[in-house]
């Protein structure tokens, strides 16, 4: 019994040596992720021939030579529910643009803000985050909600790394459309969902000494959310339903590639997205 003990103590203290390492590979900004993390997912993304129609429909023909993504998760990965409705993107490029198209399953179409930059995840939304050259630096985040509202913004590190954000960047010259199946705002039918459509242009994505177009076989960092709230009806459309505090209950967050944490500004943890010609 007491003879074995020396190689049973050699077998925990190896156990333990692998298990910092693997903490240490797994930890960023100087948190610790757990070890039930989830894998970081990718994408490889074709390339198109034949410009895109944006228009929401999602119809052309050059989309079908594109695959359908995994279905979104909870942010926090499988230690959460599954959620409550589907969620799943597809993506095409070309000489010009990254062209993005998601379909989002949605009984209750709902959204508010009309204004480009109003905070737009205070409604139910779809977004975009994009880091040509994968680094966790001067990356771009783009939302936008059902009316077809767009808010932009170019961080130029994360909040962690202290920010800051730049709300005055444009995806300029993006092109972008919403069509949705049910009627918005309008809480007397149950509602099937919406589609977005997105030509996201290389150039409004460069920054001087930044890589901004695409490489084949060198991939971008890329990862896509959707928020949900819980609403209840009010008259004839809908509002946030609230806690007993008054305030809203926290909102849904359903991820392409799961990050681990409620927290959507960790680069590290975003999805890998390779370019094929």
């Amino acid at each position: 019994m007491f003879t074995a003990f020396p190689s049973f103590r050699y077998l925990i203290l190896s156990h333990l040596f692998v298990l910092a390492s693997t903490l240490q590979a797994h930890s960023f900004f100087n948190d610790v992720i757990k070890l039930d993390t989830p894998l970081i997912k990718s994408y490889t993304v074709t390339y198109t021939k034949h410009p895109i129609q944006i228009d929401g429909k999602i119809n052309d023909p050059a989309w079908k030579r594109a695959e359908w993504s995994d279905l979104f998760v909870d942010i926090e990965g499988d230690q959460k529910p599954k959620p409550l409705y589907d969620t799943k993107v597809k993506l095409l490029w070309d000489s010009q643009y990254l062209y993005i198209a998601a379909y989002l399953k949605e009984p209750h179409l709902w959204a508010t803000l009309k204004n480009h930059d109003d905070i737009i995840y205070r409604d139910h939304d779809f977004e975009v985050f994009i880091d040509p050259n994968n680094d966790e630096n001067q990356y771009f985040e783009i939302e936008i909600n059902t009316l077809g509202t767009v808010m932009d913004l170019f961080m130029f590190k994360s909040y962690k790394k202290g920010g800051p954000m730049d709300m005055s960047w444009n995806t300029s010259g993006m092109k972008s459309a919403v069509t949705y199946v049910g009627t918005l705002n309008d809480n007397r039918d149950i509602d099937q969902g919406w589609y977005v459509e997105m030509a996201i242009p290389y150039d409004c994505l460069k920054k001087p000494g930044r890589n901004y177009l695409p490489q084949i076989n060198t991939p971008w960092r890329i990862d896509f959310s959707r928020v949900e709230w819980t609403l209840e009806k009010e008259g004839l459309g809908y509002t946030k339903k609230l806690q007993t505090n008054g305030k809203p209950i926290p909102e849904f967050n359903w991820v392409w590639s799961p990050i681990g944490f409620i927290d959507m500004h960790i680069p590290n943890r975003w999805g890998y997205l390779y370019f094929k010609q």
